[in-house]
């Protein structure tokens, strides 16, 4: 499966699963292994030693990856889930656009 429709930066929206209906910005994108990490999904809390770095130590809450036939992309014009279709511009350059008809765009992170 090809990850074109979901980039690093575009506002999802988890279609299944323990998250479902929860909408979060991609902070990863992970192809080889179909994988998306989600802001605020999959929150996961890791117990860490003192170092150098992080005198303190502790607990820390972190996201982790989620499946990426769980989410789909937002609709810019309804902000529902949608699916993606790719238009190939006379240049060459290919847009990606929602079933809407409006074009996604992904903000940089």
């Amino acid at each position: 499966m090809t990850l074109a429709r979901i980039r690093k930066g575009d506002q999802v929206m988890v279609i299944s699963g323990k998250y479902k209906g929860k909408t979060g910005r991609v902070l990863a994108v992970d192809p080889g292994h179909d994988r998306v990490v989600v802001e605020g999904v999959n929150k996961q809390k890791r117990h860490t030693k003192p170092s150098t770095t992080n005198r303190e130590g502790g607990i820390v809450e972190r996201e982790h990856p989620i499946h990426a036939c769980k989410v789909m992309p937002v609709d810019p014009e309804t902000g529902k889930g949608t699916r993606v279709r790719v238009r190939v511009e006379s240049d060459g350059s290919k847009t990606r656009l929602a079933k809407s008809g409006k074009v996604i765009k992904h903000e940089a992170v």
